[in-house]
């Protein structure tokens, strides 16, 4: 079993979900827990990639927060727990651009800011560590 920093783990997670799905890439090597990050913008990140990295089954996929239910399914939970009088407000959101930016300042008026960012912050967590047993990871506490 391979171990990964949780600290380098959490931060490629941010880095691939910084973007829509598919635009940042980060893959952790099955042999040494190295993290290797890829960008469709950027490809000047600093390090040599593995020609193989895509193609060989020695590297794992770090996940977008999207296929671990992390993007906008996890803002309806917290609003469908909280505040459900405010579910369709949000969801409505959820259809146009800028939501996150429209449901962050609803969260600021009924003073629940603080309350999502521990929300969010424990459920990524949580996705993470599941993700990595899954996987068969072992993670190194940094």
């Amino acid at each position: 079993m391979v171990a990964i920093k949780y600290d380098d783990l959490s931060s490629a997670f941010d880095f691939v979900s910084s973007g829509a799905p598919f635009e940042n890439n980060a893959y952790v090597s099955l042999d040494t827990g190295k993290v290797y990050w890829s960008s469709d913008f950027d490809n000047d990140l600093d390090e040599e990639i593995p020609d193989d990295l895509e193609t060989s089954d020695r590297y794992l996929e770090i996940p977008h927060k999207n296929e671990l239910e992390l993007g906008r399914n996890l803002a309806l939970r917290l609003v469908e727990q909280q505040l459900p009088e405010c579910y369709e407000q949000v969801e409505g959101y959820f259809r146009r651009q800028g939501a996150y930016a429209s449901f962050k300042r609803l969260l600021e008026r009924k003073g629940m800011l603080e309350l999502w960012y521990a929300f969010e912050a424990d459920s990524v967590e949580r996705e993470l560590r599941q993700w990595c047993a899954e996987n068969g990871l072992e993670i190194l506490e940094s």
